[in-house]
């Protein structure tokens, strides 16, 4: 890997966190953590999430994309 590897990689990464954070602003992703299987108790002023689901749906989407680049 030449020198400008690591900076581009800190780039690329920054650039997909931005779209996914647009995508979740806009309403794109709104499912996410509202998936069957995720926990959600609320009662009183006490909000309590734990999306199991969703974190693991995010996983094997992540785990793809590893496998895709990594093919490379």
């Amino acid at each position: 890997m030449s020198d400008r590897g690591p900076g581009l990689v800190l780039i690329l990464l920054g650039v997909g966190l931005v779209v996914v954070g647009l995508l979740m602003w806009s309403g794109w992703l709104s499912w996410l953590g509202r998936l069957p299987g995720d926990i959600r108790w609320e009662t009183g002023r006490t909000r309590v999430y734990i999306p199991v689901v969703s974190m693991i749906v995010v996983s094997i989407i992540l785990s793809v994309l590893a496998w895709i680049f990594r093919q490379r």
